[in-house]
């Protein structure tokens, strides 16, 4: 026996009676109704699954119209619920300005018992998807809730910083593709992040891809997706990243580490709207909002020939630049609070302060690495720390302040060259020592390396 909850309703009480004795063998809860004016008292309607429903109940009245009007309730009180008319007039108008107004199916009297129970069946699973797909829509509104929660979190009262956030609400507005550029560690996908909260996709997902961590020839398979069979561990049909956030927005960090191939095969995505999977001649329409961010000098690599100029026009409608640590200086300080709170949380050390001089030694310092050397700092003297206050000594500054004049890096290249020479010195030629370091992964150190020769 089926659990459902099956309603008729009909002002010919013979009909009731039969339809009752039909379809109780085969559901587990049949009720009877003979006067439609009891439908907006019924209790608990939304847990009815299929209602029959005569269309007409007046003596000598065969319009259809009664019925049309208490399926309009029904569809108000219970939207989801399946509902198939009942007729003596077999009218094809009359059935199809049925189903326009919300009904599932229509069957005539006298009826077939075997059709009518095929059509009651059919119905009941129309209603079991509706159930299943409001249950997803419901997970996917909360998976996407978590997602893009606890992620979007700047902090900063600094010009510098200020000049960023308004651009950002300005741009967030409009669809148009963004470029973010800046030095490791700036906080650009935090940037992103505040581009899609503020933006009228909110409420849809933000993807993050770190290109410099695919491997070129995987590169199609994670973008566009595969279909089983494509490859030898296709084992299954997989969406890409464009395809998962269709309706919402698609961060592509280190953009500046494609190789030329894959630049063209990202531009042609891009300029169509569409993408192919790979093992697939089907074309699929995506609408994302597109934002990349590098650390790279994109200008001086399409002169170089590293870098589509195409491809960085696409992408460069809107130039946003966050700038780093060191021109914000008097951020410095709150963000040190904040990761202080943070980390004094996370390893049950609540009454950790940090005294002056500290707080004078991180504002003097360059952070090359800039707020996410801070945290790694901060983290790391919340770890080690023996009392309640952190003092100067509590935090290793590894590297030098820069200088930005006489023989200093003048371009972010001669910059990175510098950081990454620097960091595989100290220790020693280990590259995934020297990553952790700088704040990167294993994979996109090897191709900032390849990149700078």
């Amino acid at each position: 026996m089926v659990e459902a909850n099956i309603l008729v309703i009909d002002d010919n009480k013979s009909v009731l009676s039969a339809l009752e004795i039909l379809l109780q063998f085969e559901y587990k809860s049949v009720q009877t109704m003979s006067n439609p004016n009891q439908i907006s008292s019924f209790p608990k309607m939304e847990e009815i699954d299929i209602i029959l429903l005569d269309m007409n109940f007046s003596a000598g009245v065969n319009t259809g119209n009664e019925g049309l009007f208490w399926l309009k309730e029904i569809m108000k009180r219970s939207p989801n619920t399946s509902v198939i008319m009942m007729t003596a007039y077999g009218a094809v108008d009359l059935a199809v300005r049925a189903l326009k107004e919300g009904a599932t199916d229509f069957i005539l009297k006298p009826w077939n018992n075997e059709r009518l129970l095929t059509t009651v069946k059919s119905a009941f699973e129309l209603r079991q998807s509706k159930k299943e797909i409001k249950k997803l829509k419901k997970k996917e509104s909360s998976l996407k809730q978590v997602i893009n929660e606890d992620k979007n979190l700047i902090i900063g009262a600094s010009s510098a910083l200020t000049a960023v956030l308004d651009l950002v609400r300005k741009v967030a507005k409009t669809d148009v593709n963004v470029l973010i550029t800046g030095e490791n560690g700036t906080g650009k996908e935090l940037i992103a992040r505040e581009l899609h909260r503020l933006s009228p996709r909110k409420e849809e997902v933000f993807i993050g891809v770190d290109m410099g961590s695919i491997a070129e020839n995987l590169f199609e398979s994670e973008l566009f997706g595969h279909t089983k069979g494509s490859f030898t561990d296709a084992k299954e049909d997989r969406a890409g990243k464009f395809e998962a956030a269709n309706q919402g927005s698609l961060f592509l960090d280190e953009i500046g580490n494609l190789t030329l191939p894959t630049q063209a095969k990202l531009l042609t995505a891009i300029q169509s709207k569409s993408i192919v999977r790979v093992g697939s001649n089907k074309s699929m329409a995506v609408d994302i909002r597109l934002i990349c961010a590098t650390n790279s000098n994109l200008e001086q690599m399409v002169v170089d020939g590293l870098f589509r100029e195409d491809l960085l026009y696409r992408i460069n409608t809107i130039h946003i630049e966050v700038p780093p640590l060191r021109d914000r200086k008097g951020d410095i300080t709150l963000l040190a609070d904040f990761f202080l709170k943070k980390f004094a949380n996370k390893y049950d050390k609540p009454s950790l302060r940090m005294s002056n001089m500290a707080q004078e030694k991180l504002e003097a310092y360059s952070w090359p690495g800039n707020i996410r050397e801070l945290q790694h700092t901060i983290e790391r003297a919340v770890i080690l720390s023996e009392g309640n206050v952190l003092k100067p000594t509590d935090f290793l500054l590894h590297a030098k302040p820069l200088q930005m004049s006489g023989d200093g890096p003048k371009t972010l290249d001669e910059m990175e060259l510098q950081m990454i020479t620097k960091a595989l010195e100290e220790h020693d030629g280990n590259y995934s020592a020297a990553a952790e370091q700088l704040g990167v992964s294993r994979q996109t150190l090897y191709n900032k390396m390849k990149r700078l020769k």
